[in-house]
């Protein structure tokens, strides 16, 4: 069952995990599944979902604008220079999650993206070929892979990206709009819909 939200005197549903964490609302009602064709927030949601790897949703997203401090706004051609000071730095830096492993994916990733931008022009551009058919999706909510996000994720990790798994790709497409997985029920869905229709893929 999905939550129900007064507002303007009306009733509204949400997708039930949204009423899970304070901070969850305003990320399902003015984010979660809007298209992006913007690089440096497709790249800031591929580093955030690495961090999530085995942790909530909810701790990356409270320690966000930690994440973008410490990585200079996920400017890919930034955090592609960081070297042993910065790494010293991030694992010292009690705002995000210290994790080595995760901090050097990410900073190898920045190296794979300014790659891919020299191959394919915008990692829009790339990423965007592996929307799904909406035809061929199953209901939302019942599922964490689907076929676009398994071979999306084997062509990242064949071009060296880390931290890539077909799971992690799908919470992307979700988030950064690929996908509209807002229930049936929820108001957001028909909202996301006509952003998906008038969006213009790269």
């Amino acid at each position: 069952m999905n939550k129900t939200i007064s507002s303007d005197n009306h009733s509204r549903h949400r997708c039930e995990w949204a009423s899970t964490a304070p901070d969850f609302p305003h990320y399902h009602d003015n984010e979660w599944g809007f298209p992006v064709d913007n690089d440096q927030r497709l790249f800031e949601k591929l580093c955030l979902e690495t961090f999530q790897s085995g942790l909530s949703w909810r701790t990356i997203l409270s320690k966000r604008e930690n994440f973008r401090a410490a990585f200079k706004g996920f400017d890919f051609h930034k955090v592609a220079l960081f070297d042993e000071k910065e790494i010293t730095e991030l694992l010292n830096n009690q705002g995000i999650i210290r994790n080595k492993r995760k901090i050097l994916a990410v900073i190898n990733n920045a190296k794979r993206a300014i790659e891919m931008i020299g191959k394919e022009g915008s990692l829009a551009a790339f990423i965007w070929r592996y929307e799904p058919d909406e035809n061929t999706l199953p209901p939302p909510e019942t599922q964490t892979t689907c076929a676009e996000s398994i071979a999306l994720s084997k062509e990242l990790k064949k071009r060296g990206w880390q931290f890539v798994g077909p799971t992690t790709i799908y919470a992307f497409m979700q988030s950064m709009g690929l996908i509209n997985d807002h229930a049936k029920d929820c108001f957001m869905r028909e909202k996301i819909d006509l952003a998906r229709k008038g969006f213009v893929r790269p």
